[in-house]
């Protein structure tokens, strides 16, 4: 799994990327209701501030959205499993 840069990616397909992320795993919102276009913006600025990262499986040819931290676990998974 790589991590794909936000630069990389065309304003149309980020928003893609993260509609289709937020589609197929759900939000709890609570009590309000918040707007897809709404639910993008939140998910962009956090992919922004770096907090959560893109990344693509080679495996499975798909991207998703991990937490940074859950990315960085990832990796050392990775790295321990190649030694």
């Amino acid at each position: 799994m790589i991590e794909i840069p936000l630069d990389r990616l065309s304003p149309e397909l980020l928003s893609g990327i993260i509609e289709e992320f937020i589609q197929r795993e759900g939000t709890d919102y609570g009590v309000n209701e918040v707007s897809l276009d709404d639910k993008i913006q939140q998910v962009k600025k956090q992919i922004q501030q770096g907090d959560v990262v893109i990344t693509f499986d080679q495996q499975t040819e798909t991207c998703n959205l991990l937490t940074r931290v859950n990315f960085q676990r990832y990796q050392t998974q990775e790295q321990q499993q190649q030694q």
